[in-house]
């Protein structure tokens, strides 16, 4: 389908994808020169409320800055495709609890052979690390580090694989899935994991409750079974009163059926849902997740959880006013004392959101309500001039009325993907981590990559290796309902894509993580398929392993501060509040790859056996610490 520009703009019900607006924004501003998109070089240094510079700025100074002033003081590493973590010169990278870690010292071994029974998992780090986040105690010198465990890779999890499925495996893959809590303290010159009251782990069979428009007893919530865990959980955030937020991603793949007649509605197949199921299999073993005979099951997942890291006997909330979708993120900032939360979808094809709190959080807990329960839930529409506007998911607001069968606010909720599909908000490529800058307060967000959704893909076709895009909400206030926009830069490898606004010796592709340091860095971890790593076919043979790169967002500078392991990703970020210890996870380490191999129950270590190295062993997720050798600020 092509679409007018005009009218990508004008037309509230157009839907138009990310792409067309960005090739209508190039259109007009003559952007492309020289095969490289330029970046917004005024944007950051524009007055509160006006839009990005459109003077022509040379590609060396917008995106590829070596100026002396800038906020990267580190040598960077090359890409690679070793079976190492490499950091830059100077740089220490320490292993933290690796999956199967015993939450108490006095708790079951991790064995290597992956036999630890459910019961045992559950009292063990779980699968697959991710988000984090980093709640200092004690001036610093402690801290809780509590992080999510997005999903499980089976092949791994059990002796035998599972090619048979039993409902000991799925408790135990479970036990794996959810949040840890662990206590973290500075002894003796090195970060290390301390027995606490607040250690604990949630996991996909902790009870849970529901606030909010969807609340506990709503009758969409209704099953067979209590209302129990969290699962696929990707990245996180952090609450201004100190909770922690856990983004359920991916929930759709855990629920099947064997039952031949039954067929998902239109909600459950706008999310995904189908009889087959992702490659779990658990609805072979459990009834819990069989869609035919526990229909609301589903209802419960695809929330962002609120979980009190304080207090060990709390039970998380799943806060239904930030709507239902694949949550990436919530990253959590506020403006006239106000909560604003920002939140990607990620799937192609689909939006980035935010919610506002109607009043100022600090109030509205002094009455005992939560900041998360009250406020509104907004969809972003981009423009081609620059401009963008928040259009508000709101019962009887626009579209989403009784007439046109929407019954409540709670029906909006249930069903976000398709009240912003009815409100005509832009489709993007893959919406993932939000970060908002500490003194700027602009927003940056990845679209990780797409497959184009037309003849003018985003801004190419298709987008294998995604973008950073950035905006100012109007009068530098989060809480308003437009914004001015612009690409912050274009992932790639000018070898094969002339229009990446990267240099050569800084290439990446397939953004996904985010994060600001105290000092305004712009942190990114990459996400690249194992489908595409290091595939000549795909484009990536050049980029290497996943890894973890720090942008100035003044000059356009980007330089490779990490390299991980095979078949892994790098994702989840966190840093103590003096600037000098960075916390990042290495996700499934030796997962399948086209470049390398599958691992089975015979040769677990056919891709990786990173951090053990063990002959016996597999490899595992695991957090790194990372400190410059000096004790120094990371990254200056």
């Amino acid at each position: 389908m092509t679409v007018d520009p005009d009218d990508v703009s004008s037309n509230p019900s157009s839907n138009a994808t990310f792409g067309e607006v960005v090739q209508a924004r190039m259109s007009r501003r003559s952007a492309i020169r020289g095969g490289t998109l330029l970046a917004a070089a005024g944007f950051l240094g524009a007055g509160a409320g006006t839009g990005p510079a459109e003077a022509a700025v040379s590609a060396a100074t917008a995106t590829r800055g070596r100026g002396k002033r800038g906020l990267l003081g580190f040598k960077a590493v090359p890409t690679g495709t070793a079976d190492k973590v490499v950091v830059p010169e100077g740089y220490t990278a320490d292993v933290l609890i690796p999956w199967g870690t015993p939450l108490h010292s006095r708790g079951p071994r991790w064995k290597k052979d992956a036999s630890n029974t459910a019961a045992e998992q559950a009292q063990q780090i779980g699968m697959n690390h991710d988000g984090m986040q980093f709640f200092p105690l004690r001036g610093g010198h402690e801290g809780l580090l509590v992080l999510n465990h997005e999903y499980v890779d089976q092949a791994l999890l059990f002796p035998d694989g599972d090619d048979v499925m039993t409902k000991e495996k799925v408790d135990k893959a479970l036990a794996a899935h959810g949040v840890s809590i662990v206590k973290i303290s500075w002894v003796k010159g090195r970060w290390q994991k301390a027995d606490s009251r607040y250690d604990r782990r949630i996991t996909g069979a902790t009870p849970v409750t529901f606030s909010g428009p969807v609340h506990a007893a709503h009758p969409a919530l209704r099953a067979k079974n209590r209302p129990m865990g969290t699962l696929n959980n990707c990245s996180s955030g952090a609450t201004p009163w100190g909770t922690y937020l856990a983004c359920e991603e991916n929930w759709n793949k855990y629920f099947g059926t064997t039952d031949t007649s039954w067929k998902p509605s239109p909600e459950l197949a706008r999310y995904g849902v189908s009889a087959e199921g992702g490659d779990y299999k658990w609805h072979t073993a459990d009834p819990r997740f069989d869609v035919a005979v526990n229909p609301n099951e589903t209802n419960r997942f695809g929330w962002v959880v609120e979980i009190d890291p304080f207090n060990p006997r709390s039970t998380p909330v799943k806060r239904t006013a930030l709507g239902r979708i694949k949550h990436e993120s919530a990253t959590v900032t506020e403006s006239h004392g106000r909560v604003v939360v920002y939140t990607g979808d990620d799937q192609d094809g689909e939006y980035v959101y935010k919610f506002v709190g109607s009043a100022p959080w600090r109030l509205l807990r002094a009455l005992g309500r939560s900041p998360l329960d009250h406020g509104t839930l907004y969809v972003a529409k981009f423009n081609d001039d620059g401009s963008g506007t928040w259009l508000p998911l709101k019962h009887g607001t626009g579209p989403l009325t009784k007439a046109n069968g929407w019954k409540d606010q709670a029906d909006v909720l249930l069903r976000t993907r398709q009240a912003a599909d009815a409100v005509g908000a832009t489709k993007l490529d893959r919406p993932e981590w939000v970060a908002v800058h500490p003194g700027t307060k602009d927003v940056y967000l990845t679209l990780t990559n797409g497959s184009g959704w037309d003849d003018k893909a985003n801004p190419r076709k298709p987008n294998p290796y995604g973008h950073i895009i950035r905006w100012r909400e109007r009068g530098g206030d989060n809480t308003a309902t437009s914004f001015r926009w612009d690409i912050f830069l274009l992932a790639g490898d000018p070898a094969y894509d002339s229009k990446t606004t990267l240099a050569p010796e800084d290439v990446f592709g397939s953004p996904d993580g985010l994060g600001f340091d105290p000092d305004g860095r712009l942190w990114i971890q990459t996400d690249v398929s194992n489908s595409s790593l290091n595939l000549a076919s795909k484009g990536y043979d050049r980029i290497g392993n996943n890894q973890m790169l720090a942008a100035d967002p003044r000059t356009g500078e980007v330089r490779r501060f990490l390299v991980g392991p095979r078949g892994c990703e790098i994702t989840g970020f966190a840093m103590t509040p003096d600037g000098r210890t960075l916390f990042a996870n290495v996700q499934h380490p030796g997962e399948a790859t086209t470049a390398w191999g599958v691992p089975t129950p015979d040769d677990p270590r056919a891709v990786s056996n990173w951090p053990d190295f063990d002959p016996e062993g597999r490899p595992r997720s695991a957090t790194l610490v990372i400190r410059k050798k000096d004790g120094g600020v990371i990254g200056a």
